[in-house]
C-alpha cells in the first residue's frame, strides 16, 4: 500500500483561501522549483546533501538508518517543493517506506516528475500544511526542511503538524535563525522592494546583488574584527570579507563552484517570499514544548536551527 492508501486520504480542499503573504509565498515557490536548471547540478546537490546530514545526523548516515529501522513507516514531507531535500536525504530509504510529499504550490508536480525520473516511489498532494486531509496520530515521521518559517505562523504550524504524529513519532525540521541587526533590516528592506514585482522581475532584480556576492567572494580577502559589537550582533574574529558582509549586512550568497544562476536561486529563495520568519533557539524550544515534542537533537548554526524531536 502507498502512503495515501494507508492514510485513507480524504479529498483535498479545492476552495482554500490564503492570507496575502501566504498566497505570494505559494506562488514564489511554484516559480522557483520549476527552474530545475538552477538547482540540479552535481555541485549543488552534493553540497546540499552534505549539509542535510551534517545538521540532522552530525554527518553520520547511520543515524537516519537507525531512526527509520523497524517496521515500514509513513513519512510526510511537509512542504516538499520539488522533492529536492527528501531525495537527497532519504535516498534509497524511500523504497522501504511510504512517502507523501505535500506542498501548497504547483511544485508538487515537479516533485512527482523528479521522483519518477529517479525511480523512487512516492505520493504527492497539493494542500496547505495547516489544513491536511490526514487523521491525527497517523504519521511516523514528519520532515520539514526550511518550510515552517514560510507559513503564516511557525509555532502554530509546528503544533498543528504534531497532532498528525503518532506517539513516539519523529518531527525533523529546519527553520531560519535571527541574524545580525543590520542584516535583518537590509533583508526585509530588499524583500519589501521586491514585493510589487512579478517573480521573473524579482529574479532579474536580484542578479546585481548576486554579482556583488560573487565579486566579494572572488576577492578572497580576510579581515579581523577586533572585538564583539553586541548592539550590531557582530562577533569578533577572522573571516573572509564576503562572509563578514553576508552575515552582518546583507545576504549575498557565494560559493565558488556554483554558477551565477545557482547563487541567484539561493538569494531568490531568501528574499522573495513575504512569509520569511526568523527565530531564536528559545522560541523553537517553546514551540516544541507547546506541541508535545521532546527535542532529541539540535544543530544551531548562523543560518538556522535544525531539530529532531519525538512526540510525547
Amino acid at each position: 500500500m502507498s502512503a495515501m492508501e494507508r492514510l485513507q486520504i480524504r479529498p483535498s480542499h479545492s476552495d482554500q483561501t490564503y492570507s496575502e503573504a501566504q498566497q505570494q509565498t505559494k506562488d514564489t515557490f511554484g516559480f522557483k522549483w520549476a527552474k530545475r536548471a538552477t538547482y540540479e547540478s552535481e555541485a549543488m546537490m552534493e553540497a546540499a546533501k552534505k549539509w542535510l546530514f551534517e545538521r540532522y545526523c552530525d554527518g553520520d548516515s547511520q543515524r537516519l538508518a537507525h531512526l527509520l529501522s523497524g517496521r515500514r513507516k509513513i513519512i510526510l514531507d511537509a512542504g516538499c517543493g520539488s522533492g529536492f531535500s527528501a531525495l537527497l536525504f532519504f535516498g534509497d530509504h524511500l523504497k522501504s517506506h511510504d512517502y507523501l510529499g505535500v506542498d501548497i504550490s504547483d511544485a508538487v508536480e515537479v516533485a512527482r516528475t523528479r521522483f519518477r525520473e529517479l525511480g523512487y516511489p512516492g505520493d504527492f498532494l497539493k494542500a496547505s500544511l495547516t489544513d491536511l486531509p490526514i487523521d491525527d496520530e497517523t504519521l511516523d515521521v514528519i520532515f520539514s526542511e526550511g518550510v515552517l518559517h514560510h507559513t503564516d505562523d511557525t509555532g502554530e504550524s509546528i503544533e498543528y503538524l504534531s497532532t498528525k504524529l503518532k506517539t513516539g513519532g519523529r518531527f525533523m525540521f529546519y527553520v531560519y535563525a535571527k541574524k545580525a541587526v543590520i542584516r535583518e533590516f537590509t533583508d526585509d528592506y530588499v524583500r519589501e522592494r521586491l514585493a510589487p514585482m512579478s517573480d521573473e522581475e524579482a529574479w532579474e532584480a536580484l542578479k546585481p546583488l548576486t554579482k556583488l556576492g560573487q565579486a566579494l567572494g572572488e576577492l578572497n580577502v580576510e579581515i579581523e574584527v577586533p572585538e564583539d559589537i553586541p548592539f550590531l550582533g557582530i562577533t569578533r574574529g577572522k573571516m573572509d570579507l564576503q562572509s563578514f558582509f553576508y552575515w552582518n549586512f546583507c545576504k549575498t550568497y557565494y560559493r565558488p563552484e556554483y554558477s551565477l544562476e545557482e547563487m541567484n536561486h539561493i538569494n531568490f529563495d531568501w528574499f522573495r517570499p513575504l512569509n520569511c520568519h526568523r527565530h531564536t533557539p528559545e522560541e523553537v524550544t517553546n514551540y516544541c514544548d507547546r506541541a508535545g515534542l521532546e527535542i532529541e537533537h539540535t544543530n544551531l548554526q548562523k543560518a538556522g536551527i535544525t531539530v529532531v524531536a519525538r512526540k510525547r
